[in-house]
């Protein structure tokens, strides 16, 4: 279980708070306003952004401090991060050793990484021979390779055009209930969490909302979300 006690995020003037538990193995959209602070929520959650107040816990673990890699958790940014002058093998294989020190096995958990994402034959591929697309799924790639319980996802196939972002989105579906792992997800888009949300974590008015059942709450969404559902 992934656990937010009483925790307080800030970034110069704004400040967030949350306080609430995800059930592991469960699928959460995090949605809300623009500037509402879906994405310090999963930076403070990631270890990117410190933590102002209160303490974030990892199945009875105190990970509050902790750095980033040393947590159980792999994140995947909206610009998907992928360094142009790399492999996109050797991309994927930062996920296991920033050094690139890989190890025959290590080269063959990259090798089956790619090919659940379908990129199989691009592993000598630069980023910028790859479409939009292909990228989303390099990236996905590397996050897979980390093999870590928590994902999470700040928006990393906005840019991408309807069709394609749904195909991403049940690519994720799909990787996450073969390992079980707890995603938590920000989006803009209602359909974008009917399409994949167990849950759905509401972000508003400087609070992160505990995880609501999201068919449920967009069925009958209090009056906050139903404005910003419009």
């Amino acid at each position: 279980m992934l656990k937010l006690e009483d925790v307080v995020m800030s970034q110069g003037n704004f400040a967030l708070k949350a306080g609430f538990s995800v059930e592991p193995g469960r699928k959460t959209a995090v949605i809300g306003p623009s500037g509402a602070g879906k994405s310090t929520l999963l930076g403070a959650i990631g270890g990117f952004l410190p933590l102002r107040g209160g303490k974030l816990w990892w199945r009875n673990q105190n990970i509050t401090h902790a750095a980033p890699g040393e947590r159980p958790i792999a994140m995947l940014f909206q610009d998907n991060n992928l360094f142009p002058h790399l492999s996109i093998a050797k991309n994927i294989g930062l996920g296991i050793r920033p050094d690139l020190k890989l190890s025959a096995s290590d080269q063959d958990r990259i090798g089956k990484a790619l090919e659940r994402v379908g990129l199989r034959e691009m592993v000598d591929r630069k980023p910028g021979e790859l479409s939009g697309g292909q990228q989303s799924r390099a990236a996905l790639a590397r996050v897979l390779v980390q093999n870590r319980p928590v994902i999470l996802l700040d928006e990393p196939f906005a840019a991408l055009g309807p069709a394609l972002r749904y195909e991403m989105l049940d690519l994720v579906h799909d990787l996450s209930n073969e390992t079980g792992a707890t995603l938590l997800m920000v989006t803009h888009d209602p359909q974008d969490v009917r399409r994949i949300a167990d849950d759905v974590i509401f972000v508003e008015g400087g609070r992160a909302e505990a995880p609501q059942p999201a068919a449920a709450l967009l069925e009958n969404p209090p009056p906050a979300l139903r404005a910003y559902l419009g």
